[in-house]
């Protein structure tokens, strides 16, 4: 079995970090300082993605990366953790909690996809823009982002507060988007697919979207039937499809707050 990148800190009961399609760990950059001080921290790169490889044959479809990350976690020592997951990986905690109740411990999606009634059958054409742009700029990202109109044109309909990013955030997203070769991989195992299975009440659900998430839009990708009926449902305020950089403090609070239901 290949290994994926991962990486420990803070001490605690554990909690895994799971980021999105096109991303890396390095998301989590802002919250896991203080995560830390209260967990176990894991950070992981998913294949394809960062700095794990993707063999030929890799299922990515969002059970069978939930399936691959807790065999991994399993490889690593943890028989049980907490886990909290950005857009894909929310996806992903989902189905962990679903088929393995034994060994997840409470979930937190931040902005997690799979939550729409009518699955998608096809890329959308922005999104594969999106890639194709990261791909070609990531090497001068350093340089392109200091200039207000690139950080407004590669982050603007990510987060409602593009403008006061921190650069390295933003260097590090363009980068994973980049080199991420299972970005693809991944979305069309997506396709045709959605979230909708029984998770035992014994495990704290806590589901976070921004007011402004133009990438899981509300009126088509936010569908709160599909989580489980005790699911807490949080809407945070001028945040975007990455919570944990547009609300650090009150994301840390939701996960925190989460985890200690447990």
């Amino acid at each position: 079995m290949f290994e994926l990148w991962h990486q420990k800190m803070g001490s605690g009961e554990p909690l895994l970090l799971v980021h999105g399609m096109g991303s890396s760990h390095d998301a989590w950059k802002l919250i896991t300082p203080e995560l830390s001080k209260h967990h176990e921290v894991v950070i992981l790169d998913l294949p394809g993605h960062g700095a794990s490889k993707m063999p030929g044959g890799t299922r990515m479809d969002p059970r069978s990366l939930g399936e691959l990350v807790i065999s991994q976690m399993k490889h690593w020592g943890y028989d049980q953790f907490h886990v909290a997951g950005n857009s894909l990986g929310g996806w992903a905690a989902l189905e962990m909690a679903a088929a393995s109740p034994k060994v997840i411990q409470s979930v937190t999606g931040l902005a997690p996809a799979g939550l729409w009634l009518v699955p998608e059958t096809e890329r959308k054409s922005l999104g594969a823009l999106s890639r194709y742009m990261a791909q070609t700029t990531h090497p001068i990202a350093p340089h392109l982002l200091k200039y207000r109109w690139a950080k407004k044109m590669g982050f603007g309909m990510v987060s409602p507060q593009w403008e006061s990013l921190p650069l390295e955030i933003c260097i590090d997203a363009a980068k994973a988007m980049g080199t991420s070769l299972g970005y693809f991989p991944a979305w069309d195992a997506m396709l045709g697919l959605r979230f909708d299975k029984e998770i035992s009440p014994d495990i704290p659900i806590t589901i976070l979207f921004g007011d402004t998430d133009n990438t899981l839009p509300a009126q088509f990708s936010q569908e709160r039937s599909l989580v489980p009926p005790h699911s807490r449902w949080v809407v945070l305020p001028e945040s975007g499809h990455a919570p944990m950089w547009d609300r650090p403090a009150e994301v840390v609070a939701e996960i925190l707050h989460t985890t200690s239901q447990a």
